[in-house]
């Protein structure tokens, strides 16, 4: 064998083994600084996008922001032969729903749909938040840039669909942008109301929100850490039989931080790390931050798996405030506190997540476990079309992430010799030709 096929052998060998995709690193390079800067300075611009501001002007409110968004999806769809099915999706909030919603209100979503070759129903969804607000939740007029919270998350959003608009993909990929955040959610549950009208299946819901600042109020500048929150099991289980079946079953075989939300958070973290080791994404076990709430939060109500993806330091006194200076300090979240490069960097994370699911293969429906008082953990699962082979994972039952894996073929059950199955938790993927696989499952059946 001479050299260069030497090399080229062990290169395959290597890119094999890591299972990784050189496209994968074409989508890394193509993500603008510039543009994520021009997007977020527009959005900033129209003064306030209060959910219940001017929806009449052409500069200021939140009407012109989501005709603008709408208008800068119709023109990513146009580069790539119309390839985006561009609309706004609606939700009616009347007075008084909450407090924070003191006139009736149109919610208006914009939605932009890329569909899959080969499974245009199922979805992984990437979402941004339009409105912002200032110190009152219902100060609709008052200047309120929103330049970090939430201008960032939805110039990631509109980058993310220019990336990955130039590519094809079996699975679809949904753009949005979330109205109503800050007067509770609203936004959000509209559309994974819609998603549940019109049956889709959602393979999950990256939600950015703040994903611009690196200087904390807690003296740390951090421009590499990011967190991913997620809670355990989905919120959707409410049939008491149903509830205590499951608590029981978790009870005797695990599984309370093992539910669909979790799984996708440990995909971000894998797939980060594999293409982007410089960064340092945090696995938070909790919804959202202490006692609060984010736009991903509705899609775990509804059953579908979320998360939250946002900056690990933040900076509270640009966050919910009147735009002022007290004590020399600047108060306002306004353009000059954002870092592009780090949101550059946080809407990568989200654009080559999505490219690894997109082009993945369905998970298993079904994973079975065995090997009570064995000295071996048994798997069966259920064949998944497309998938050149499956990965069995497992971990310590203390990691926080999936540490071992064995891959295997021309098969659908597996057994893991001198792997005792009481000393770790398991999970299967499925992997298609090019390496990319599905979300881990995590046993739901027991092999008696």
């Amino acid at each position: 064998m001479n050299k260069a096929l030497l090399l080229l052998t062990l290169a395959l060998c290597f890119n094999l083994s890591a299972q990784t995709d050189l496209k994968i690193y074409d989508i890394i390079d193509a993500v603008s600084e510039e543009r994520i800067k021009n997007d977020i300075k527009t959005l900033a611009n129209f003064g306030t996008r209060h959910t219940l501001s001017d929806t009449v002007s052409d500069t200021r409110g939140i009407g012109a922001a989501r005709r603008w968004i709408k208008s800068e999806f119709d023109n990513i769809s146009k580069d790539c032969k119309d390839c985006l099915e561009v609309f706004f999706q609606n939700n009616f909030v009347e007075k008084g729903s909450n407090q924070r919603i003191i006139k009736d209100v149109n919610v208006v979503n914009v939605v932009a749909i890329q569909r899959g070759t080969k499974y245009p129903n199922r979805f992984i969804i990437m979402s941004g938040d339009i409105d912002s607000r200032v110190t009152d939740p219902n100060d609709y007029t008052s200047d309120a840039p929103g330049a970090n919270d939430n201008a960032t998350g939805m110039a990631g959003t509109m980058e993310a669909a220019r990336v990955l608009s130039q590519y094809k993909f079996e699975n679809s990929i949904i753009y949005v942008g979330l109205s109503g955040e800050e007067q509770g959610l609203f936004g959000g549950q509209g559309l994974a109301q819609y998603a549940q009208e019109k049956h889709w299946d959602i393979i999950g819901v990256l939600n950015n929100d703040m994903i611009g600042n690196i200087s904390g109020v807690d003296g740390i500048i951090d421009n590499r850490t990011f967190r991913i929150f997620s809670e355990p099991i989905t919120t959707a289980e409410t049939n008491p039989e149903k509830l205590a079946k499951q608590a029981s079953a978790r009870r005797y075989y695990g599984g309370e931080i093992d539910g669909i939300s979790r799984q996708l958070a440990r995909y971000v973290y894998k797939t980060t790390k594999t293409y982007m080791p410089e960064m340092n994404p945090m696995l938070i076990y909790r919804l959202d931050r202490f006692g609060r709430g984010g736009h991903h939060k509705p899609f775990n109500d509804a059953g579908f798996p979320a998360l939250r993806i946002m900056e690990a330091h933040e900076n509270y006194t640009q966050q919910h405030q009147d735009i002022r200076t007290e004590n020399g300090i600047n108060y306002g979240d306004t353009f000059e506190h954002v870092n592009f490069a780090y949101c550059k960097k946080l809407t990568t994370v989200n654009a080559i997540t999505m490219a690894s699911l997109a082009f993945a293969p369905p998970s298993p429906t079904e994973v079975s476990i065995g090997g009570i008082v064995e000295a071996s953990a048994k798997l069966q699962w259920t064949k998944v079309e497309g998938a050149k082979g499956y990965n069995i994972y497992w971990r310590d039952t203390t990691s926080p992430t999936w540490d071992y894996s064995r891959y295997v073929e021309n098969t659908t059950e597996f057994t893991l010799d001198g792997i005792v199955i009481d000393n770790s938790f398991f999970g299967v993927t499925a992997v298609a030709e090019d390496g990319h696989e599905s979300v881990v499952v995590f046993p739901n059946k027991i092999l008696r």
